[in-house]
């Protein structure tokens, strides 16, 4: 009896967070509808809102932020906090969505897997992975202000990624890409390359001298084939929704849109060295000797390994998705300038 009345316990008492969530998003919700309804009389090239699309952006961050918290991917706080990023991401441009569901349940799982092994040599080794608002911001605040630039100037729609005819509209759209890939890959090579069967000793990004599984800045062969896989995983959902989701003529009549998952996987790549060398300059490693782990503050029983205790690893998160956002516009450029400008 005591263990049925747990469980109702519980179910109880995320029926009613559900609840609150929905009583606090949904205002909300309908405050910014009211704002984007009086922007448009002032733009006559601004796309209105549909009501199904204001639904799905309310209903599936819910139904995001609920998995999260009954799979301990998130706690409350960072379940509140997913709800608006989720929101700003999908009432925007519903690939901008898939990426991020791709990135959430990938990179929730990839932290869970061999979570007892991680232990060993994380300090902040945290059961569950559990996410808070802090680590819910510094990896989606970036995408989701780059999504609401994005809505400011073109609306909620998807359309696809043409530089030639809309430069700017292009590269909002690889930025928010490139944003979200950077997060995937860097979370896929840190969560999975340290752990993999055949991984070799990590060495330090700026002096290549081997350092202990858990230094910030260190990387690997199989760290670095995961940052790639990351940002492809996040660049093949973000590819697959703009095509079930933009007119056949309209995909016909545009340049081929495939180059998307090749500058995903390029930006996972950047975005976990970009992060790998910040920690390796502004982030503290040291090895315990008692506790025989890393960690990242200086102590009477820490050799030191690498470098300054400038930012914490939140921060580093926060500012590689930043730069990597900034730079994956001008690499998609390139890209399609290679691909196809010589060629016409």
């Amino acid at each position: 009896m005591c263990y049925f009345r747990d469980i109702f316990r519980t179910i109880s008492g995320l029926k009613m967070f559900l609840v609150y969530i929905f009583g606090a998003l949904l205002p909300v919700s309908l405050l910014t509808w009211l704002i984007i309804l009086m922007f448009s009389f002032f733009r006559e090239d601004a796309q209105p809102i549909y009501p199904g699309r204001w639904m799905i952006a309310v209903l599936l961050p819910i139904l995001i932020a609920s998995w999260g918290l009954k799979k301990k991917s998130l706690d409350k706080s960072g379940a509140l906090t997913a709800l608006l990023v989720g929101f700003c991401l999908t009432i925007s441009n519903m690939c901008f969505c898939s990426s991020l569901l791709a990135f959430f349940i990938t990179a929730s799982k990839a932290t869970k897997y061999k979570a007892m092994l991680k232990k060993k040599f994380e300090e902040e080794f945290k059961e569950g992975g559990q996410r808070n608002w802090v680590q819910v911001i510094c990896n989606g605040c970036v995408p989701s202000l780059f999504a609401i630039l994005y809505m400011i100037n073109f609306g909620c729609l998807e359309d696809v990624v043409d530089f030639s005819k809309h430069y700017l509209f292009s590269w909002y759209i690889m930025a928010v890409l490139g944003a979200i890939a950077c997060s995937c890959g860097d979370t896929y090579a840190s969560e999975l390359g340290t752990v993999v069967k055949f991984n070799t000793s990590p060495r330090l990004i700026t002096t290549f001298r081997q350092v202990p599984k858990g230094t910030n800045g260190g990387i690997s062969l199989m760290g670095t084939i995961f940052s790639g896989v990351g940002g492809f995983v996040v660049g093949v959902a973000f590819y697959l929704t703009l095509i079930l989701s933009v007119s056949e003529h309209r995909l016909s009549s545009s340049p081929a849109q495939w180059p998307i998952i090749l500058v995903a996987t390029i930006a996972g790549f950047l975005g976990s060295a970009i992060d790998s060398y910040l920690g390796a300059l502004c982030q503290y490693s040291g090895y315990d000797r008692e506790k025989k782990c890393i960690v990242e503050r200086p102590g009477d029983n820490v050799d030191d390994i690498s470098g300054y205790p400038v930012f914490d690893n939140h921060s580093v998160n926060l500012l590689s998705s930043l730069f990597t956002g900034l730079l994956t516009p001008s690499i998609a450029f390139i890209v399609w300038e290679k691909l196809f400008e010589k060629k016409a």
